[in-house]
């Protein structure tokens, strides 16, 4: 019998696979995704109310978590990854292989990166989606998003080189407690100089950063990370130099801006939208633009009621800073999560009344002044916008001194007077009482 050698089949095209298939698809690295996940999701889901709706207050929240939970979760995970070669002892057998060290890092380490950034992706999807469908205005910060994304890989490449270098088993977990306090520190005071090289520090939620500040934060935390790397596994280590060299500039750059050149307020936020169609006009900040209807339906009662009434406010106005004096103040939309949840004003009635007392409210008027207004300003309160604890008050005011009963005689009398008058005659009224607004004593404010 003859035997017959035969000839070995070529290798299929689907058959070669990618020596990194293996650490994507296998190991630690979908585990640190899931952890990054999990800790960022957990952490914004607690306190959706004060996001949610909000883009600029998603951006802040995504930040937060992202730079001061994710970056020492990833820079625990590259270190615990990084010690593996050492764990298994195969060390000697690594250092043997046929690649050179750098590539055999960069191929141990960047699967963990994708992995890391993967989690990442999926938390700001599910984030962006929870504000997109109640969002008020305003658009996504994707940039906020991508620098955010330098400083989670950068954290898992040093983390690796450290685990790399330090044997102890516990050098993962008190790196990430270490740089947790760091960063923690470093934010305490945003207006330190040493505090802009934090990643952590983030600007007011009505500002935005100068075009170059992600560019230079980037360069700053993935400078660092790439000098480590050549300085560990690079043959010709003194290329480190450069990174380092940007990393430094950048630094500088951020450190000597100082907060008021790193920020600015965003174009967005510095500009209203308005309704017209009532008296005063009805405007917000164009980043709850989509919450002016809203805003015009909880005020209808009021400015319905102030219709052909003159010496009114031109405008009820939502911007930073004081009103000028054809201007009233709305009660403030933000923070979210107080008046505004979710895309929804949560008491219209009170926002109404807190509108209306920024129209004939005296709390800037001290104690001592002539109170001998109060039962007039009571009236025009109860007529436009009642305070919705309006009955609780009468009742304490009932069951308390004679002085306290009699104060609130006057008042029930004036708002009786003030309802029993005919349109004409307490529309003139009203026109001569919002001349008066501006004064602390009773001197020419009309009587009931």
């Amino acid at each position: 019998m003859t035997l017959v050698a035969e000839r070995p089949h070529a290798p299929r095209p689907g058959d070669s696979r990618h020596p990194l298939r293996a650490e994507v698809v296998r190991g630690f690295g979908p585990w640190a995704g899931a952890a990054v996940l999990l800790t960022l999701a957990v952490a914004l889901a607690a306190n959706a109310r004060q996001w949610q709706g909000g883009w600029a207050e998603t951006r802040e929240q995504l930040h937060i978590a992202a730079t001061l939970l994710g970056a020492p979760l990833a820079l625990a995970a590259g270190c615990w990854h990084g010690g593996r070669e050492r764990r298994r002892r195969t060390e000697e057998l690594m250092a043997t292989a046929a690649r050179a060290p750098l590539a055999r890092l960069l191929a141990s380490a960047l699967p963990l990166v994708l992995w890391v950034l993967a989690g990442y992706a999926v938390v700001v999807a599910l984030a962006w989606l929870a504000t997109w469908y109640c969002s008020m205005g305003d658009s996504p910060y994707p940039v906020a998003v991508l620098t955010d994304a330098v400083v989670l890989a950068s954290a898992v490449l040093a983390g690796h080189v450290v685990g790399r270098l330090v044997s102890w088993r516990l050098t993962a977990p008190l790196l990430a407690v270490g740089a947790y306090a760091v960063l923690g520190v470093l934010s305490y005071d945003g207006q330190d100089a040493l505090g802009h090289l934090s990643p952590v520090v983030d600007g007011m939620t009505d500002d935005v950063p100068v075009w170059w500040q992600p560019v230079a934060m980037a360069v700053w935390t993935g400078g660092l990370a790439v000098a480590a790397l050549l300085a560990h596994a690079a043959h010709r280590r003194r290329f480190a130099v450069l990174p380092l060299a940007a990393a430094a500039a950048a630094g500088a750059l951020l450190v000597q801006t100082g907060n008021a050149g790193l920020w600015h307020t965003s174009a967005v936020a510095g500009r209203q939208v308005c309704d017209t169609s009532t008296t005063p006009q009805i405007c917000v900040n164009a980043r709850y633009g989509d919450l002016l209807p809203q805003v015009t339906d909880a005020l209808s009662g009021l400015t319905g009621r102030l219709e052909g009434v003159r010496n009114l406010p031109v405008r009820f106005e939502d911007l930073p800073g004081g009103s000028r004096r054809d201007e009233a103040q709305l009660p403030m939309l933000a923070p979210i999560g107080r008046s505004v949840v979710r895309g929804e004003l949560t008491e219209p009635r009170r926002y109404a009344w807190e509108a209306g007392m920024a129209l004939y409210g005296r709390a800037y008027c001290s104690v001592e002044e002539d109170r001998r207004w109060d039962p007039v300003d009571s009236a025009v309160e109860h007529h436009l916008a009642p305070s919705p604890q309006e009955t609780y008050f009468d009742e304490q005011f009932a069951e308390g001194s004679e002085a306290d009963r009699a104060r609130l005689r006057d008042r029930l009398a004036a708002r009786a007077r003030l309802e029993a008058m005919g349109e004409e005659e307490r529309r003139a009224w009203l026109s001569e009482y919002f001349a008066t607004v501006d004064r602390c004593d009773a001197r020419g404010v009309p009587t009931l």
